[in-house]
């Protein structure tokens, strides 16, 4: 982790100051979880992010809910609360983008193996020969099988969404279609269109009424209102695009450029909503009052790991444990979770009946430093120890 010290002044950083008393824990989920609460201080001592919120479901039931720091550096930044809502950046690959798709899988409106092409034309219209674009699959995004290539800066030259959508439909492929696996943020872009055009809506309102609201998730959104920005922590002070501080606006810059509506970035939430979501996911598909949102088969089908072309695997929307994996090293070979760049993430095991969340703001003031890399195995490891002790 890094020890850098150096702490941002007041004068630089437009981000609500206002002192607030830190969080005080339930004390007896003080006791049970001290070792994975010391990892998150720790953390913060050692700047891998200024603060968290973390929450455990086990099994059904929260069972821990808590927070660690504040929203900056210094002293007089607000503290982070238990419910203080994040930027949840990729988590909104799994939270909204998948989860509308295994709805629309449920309705018959979603065919994993129907071509890309042939909801969005634009991606194969004018498309190179022998680039085998016709090929991809609505399975081969969800899996990150498609070829598109990973990520681009295309939000410096295309800054409309219009223009911005043009140019990820005209990208080129950078590997055969399902011939590897390569985590494409573009995949999922084209995947929150489809969406849109299956559902004939926005993404952004068919999550909020199809997904959010029967989940009761109650501050899940996507473009959080100006009057409730000053509540969300800031993710980076951006110095080469908007020239401002990124508080409780979208991190990600080509999901800024679509309006702060994307596949693949621009959900908000807190800790609390993210178990409320994953308890339905473990509870095969049901709402906390027992009625189906989501098939049992179709849960099971996306939560599947896919077959592997070069050695790695993902399920549908959803990453897996692998060596060395963010989740640690007690979850098992049916988990699956996602992270979230702006150092988010969500684990969930069916066979322990376990849920994890943790919300960071790590890229705060800059997305130099990656020291979350080891804070959260370490993190998720001290969870399963004490739940086990």
């Amino acid at each position: 982790m890094t020890t850098d010290t150096s702490i941002p002044t007041a004068s630089r950083y437009s981000v609500s100051m206002s002192p607030r008393a830190v969080a005080q824990p339930n004390p007896a989920m003080t006791e049970r979880f001290a070792p994975a609460r010391s990892i998150l201080e720790q953390a913060v001592r050692q700047h891998a992010f200024p603060g968290a919120a973390w929450g455990v479901l086990h099994p059904g039931a929260t069972v821990a809910l808590d927070a660690v720091g504040r929203f900056t550096y210094e002293a007089s930044a607000p503290a982070i609360q238990p419910e203080t809502v994040f930027d949840l950046a990729s988590l909104t690959k799994v939270i909204a983008t998948t989860a509308a798709a295994m709805l629309l899988v449920d309705r018959g409106l979603f065919d994993l193996d129907e071509r890309l092409g042939d909801i969005l034309p634009g991606f194969v219209i004018g498309m190179e020969p022998g680039s085998g674009k016709q090929h991809v699959t609505l399975r081969m995004l969800l899996a990150h099988t498609s070829g598109l290539p990973a990520y681009a800066t295309l939000f410096r030259e295309h800054t409309t969404p219009a223009a911005l959508l043009r140019a990820i439909l005209r990208l080129p492929l950078e590997a055969k279609p399902g011939a590897r696996t390569e985590y494409s943020d573009f995949g999922f872009i084209l995947l929150g269109k489809v969406v849109e055009v299956l559902s004939a809506e926005p993404l952004d309102a068919f999550c909020a009424r199809e997904i959010f609201a029967p989940l009761g998730l109650e501050t899940t959104r996507f473009c959080p209102p100006q009057e409730t920005r000053h509540a969300i922590p800031p993710t980076e002070d951006d110095l080469t695009f908007r020239g401002r501080v990124i508080q409780g606006e979208v991190q990600d810059e080509n999901c800024f450029v679509l309006d702060g509506v994307a596949g693949h970035a621009g959900v908000f939430a807190n800790v609390a909503d993210l178990l409320r979501f994953a308890q339905c996911i473990l509870g095969q598909g049901r709402t906390q009052d027992g009625k189906p949102l989501f098939q049992p088969a179709t849960v099971s089908q996306f939560a599947t790991r896919q077959g592997p072309p070069d050695g790695n695997s993902r399920a549908l929307g959803w990453d897996v444990p692998t060596e060395g994996s963010s989740s640690g090293r007690y979850f098992g070979p049916r988990s699956i979770g996602h992270l979230g760049y702006s150092g988010c993430s969500l684990w969930m095991d069916p066979d322990q009946e376990l849920a994890v969340a943790l919300l960071t703001n790590r890229t705060w003031p800059d997305r130099s430093n990656d020291a979350i890399r080891q804070v959260r195995p370490a993190f998720h490891n001290a969870v399963v120890e004490s739940l086990r002790g």
